[in-house]
């Protein structure tokens, strides 16, 4: 796999073999930079490629000939540790799989939009990974030929059962003592803005002073090239926040930000280049310094988690809660956080009558 600029300065991914760009692979990738997809998942299309094609290579077959079969010795071999797949090392039946079955469908998954893609061009693979099928309604009991009036869904033709497990939450004890533990005040108004927006860390470093409405207590949050690398992923949507944030903000421009003349919201402050956009490496020491200061495993990706689950948990219907994460789905809204953990069962048994109330665990007055 290998890093590309684009002459229009837009980072890229392609995949090489014996030196030689994979004309097939390097078309899809191209593809995905010219609609804007982002390139974290640009390069993540070029990774499970070349898995493909190692694959292809080692069994002696063309990417525009394989049959169903073959995909499921892919997903065998994938699963092999990585010195067993030339096929001269057995794999021991109580040694574990190479890669989580999360992993593998996620590699799959780029195959199917990998064929799709030169279905379009006359390669006829495009249902090798995918079928369609009546869409269900809803709940598993469907009356006589209710699938006629139902729209048809996509599936994968292969698949594996993997564990779904729900995105790891910050509790508020955990959030509060990371924004306790900063030193400065630009880094809590960062954290305390991913807390109470639910923003992606690269849409907070994108932001501009322009996208800060205090009077109507809006964070507006805009599709633009960055010349930090920042990204907002999804079309422009407004996040409403409480007036402490705000505070934060103003104290944050008076104390530390003074005269500095620049666009951006969070700029280099101490280190160099002074005033400049702040970046994601910048974050990332923040990040560390926190984790070595508070004892706290995070990630900024774990504010947007907390505050998307504390929504969900508190009632707000999954349309409002979509809108304000920026989902292009409802689905991605109710299936990465509609989860519910053994408390919140606890809690709805003992509304419902079935347990007594949980006991209180902190202490009492």
């Amino acid at each position: 796999m290998q890093r590309v600029v684009m002459p229009s300065g837009t980072e890229s991914a392609t995949v090489l073999a014996d030196g030689l760009v994979l004309v097939p692979a390097d078309r899809f990738l191209a593809h995905l930079t010219a609609i804007d997809r982002s390139p974290n998942t640009v390069r993540a299309y070029a990774h499970d490629l070349r898995d493909y094609f190692d694959f292809l290579h080692c069994r002696g077959l063309q990417w525009d000939r394989v049959v169903l079969e073959d995909l499921g010795r892919f997903v065998t071999w994938l699963r092999l540790p990585v010195e067993a797949r030339d096929g001269r090392v057995a794999m021991l039946p109580w040694v574990e799989a190479n890669l989580a079955a999360a992993t593998v469908n996620r590699k799959l998954s780029a195959l199917a939009s990998f064929y799709e893609f030169h279905q379009r061009h006359g390669v006829a693979l495009g249902e090798l990974l995918t079928r369609w099928r009546p869409g269900r309604r809803g709940g598993s009991w469907q009356p006589f030929l209710a699938h006629l009036g139902a729209r048809p869904e996509r599936h994968r033709a292969i698949s594996l059962r993997a564990e779904r497990r729900p995105p790891r939450e910050l509790s508020q004890a955990e959030m509060t003592t990371l924004i306790d533990s900063c030193d400065r005040l630009r880094d809590r108004f960062l954290l305390s803005l991913l807390k109470g927006t639910g923003l992606r860390i690269g849409e907070a470093l994108g932001l501009r002073h322009e996208d800060l409405d205090a009077r109507r207590r809006l964070v507006a949050v805009r599709p633009r090239t960055n010349v930090n690398r920042a990204r907002a992923k999804t079309w422009s949507r407004e996040v409403p926040a409480d007036a402490d944030l705000f505070r934060l903000y103003s104290d944050y421009l008076h104390e530390e930000y003074g005269l500095l003349d620049c666009d951006y919201v969070f700029v280099n402050l101490w280190g160099k280049p002074v005033g400049e956009p702040m970046s994601y490496a910048t974050v990332d020491r923040l990040v560390r310094r926190l984790r070595d200061r508070t004892a706290i495993t995070f990630s900024p990706h774990l504010f947007r988690h907390s505050y998307a689950t504390g929504l969900l948990r508190r009632g707000v219907a999954a349309e409002i809660v979509q809108h304000l994460l920026g989902h292009a789905s409802i689905s991605t809204t109710v299936d990465t956080y509609s989860h519910l953990g053994v408390e919140d069962a606890r809690r709805a048994l003992a509304a419902a009558g079935f347990l007594d109330e949980p006991a209180a665990t902190g202490p009492t007055a």
